[in-house]
């Protein structure tokens, strides 16, 4: 390891540790920077900090469940991919089909329950094909903006900052200095103010270009409503078959089931007496 620029790098980090704390006790002159670079400074750190919540927002969205979104960010750190895991939907259908084939598949309740699971599959599916969408056309974006622009603008303002404590420091430094080593500190201010003010414009040019990449992110918007959209709709429409499909098949179970008849008698009504059926229409009936 190199002393000497260990020694310089520790010097560099005391000088900027004294020029903030003397600047927050009001004892030294602070340099600040225009109105337009502190309305961009504003305008930045919105977009970085609602961005970032609409991110674990449509996150939590598509993956309700906080342990699995921690699982899903491991294991595409870790393999690449998320793992394969059934949805909410998928899981009630499942359960109503192994339900229905339990209770009995040739009666109402049991073949309704397979019916309506396979509809709350076909469901968890359409499900899926929105999470797979609001990912690849929203979220994986914006992450990317987070990851890359996001990224490069804060140690570029981080840079900036510590430029702007350099310059503070010596220019302090010239207040005490005396005139013999005036020129030599006058000259350290020049160049600490040129790198300054470069440093001020390459972050001024990036927060500007954070501010551009609104409209992309307005593309993106527009592509999860997209995908909502088709997820909703087809959604809909799955449902109405359903209904369509239970409403065919109840008329199946009449004079069963559903209303206490016999399916031998001609829909014969019965009247049940100290659990004995007993024919309305039979001459010996009481």
């Amino acid at each position: 390891m190199d002393l000497k620029k260990l020694v310089g790098d520790a010097s560099v980090f005391f000088s900027r540790a004294v020029q903030l704390t003397e600047e927050k006790l009001g004892t030294s002159d602070k340099t600040e920077l225009d109105a337009h670079y502190e309305n961009l400074v504003n305008r930045t750190e919105q977009t970085i900090i609602w961005t970032e919540k609409l991110v674990q927002d449509v996150d939590s969205l598509i993956t309700p469940n906080p342990g699995n979104r921690v699982e899903d960010y491991i294991m595409e750190k870790i393999e690449g991919q998320k793992p394969r895991r059934l949805n909410n939907l998928e899981c009630l259908g499942s359960d109503m089909i192994r339900a229905g084939n339990e209770v009995g598949p040739g009666t109402a309740y049991g073949s309704t329950l397979i019916k309506v699971g396979a509809g709350q599959q076909k469901l968890g599916l359409l499900e899926k094909e929105f999470a797979t969408s609001a990912t690849s056309n929203f979220i994986d974006p914006l992450r990317r903006f987070l990851e890359n622009d996001v990224r490069t603008y804060v140690r570029e303002k981080k840079d900036l900052e510590n430029k702007r404590l350099d310059l503070g420091a010596v220019k302090n430094k010239l207040k005490k200095a005396k005139n013999a080593s005036q020129d030599s500190i006058e000259r350290e201010v020049r160049l600490a103010q040129g790198s300054f003010d470069r440093q001020a414009e390459i972050t001024k040019l990036l927060m500007e270009g954070i501010l551009v990449a609104h409209s992309s992110h307005l593309r993106h918007l527009q592509d999860l409503v997209a995908a909502q959209a088709k997820c909703y709709a087809a959604c809909h429409a799955q449902m109405q078959d359903l209904q369509r499909e239970l409403s065919n098949a109840s008329g199946l179970y009449t004079g069963t089931e559903a209303t206490g008849t016999r399916p031998d008698a001609d829909n014969t009504p019965l009247f049940r007496l100290n659990s004995e059926e007993i024919d309305l229409n039979s001459p010996t009936s009481p």
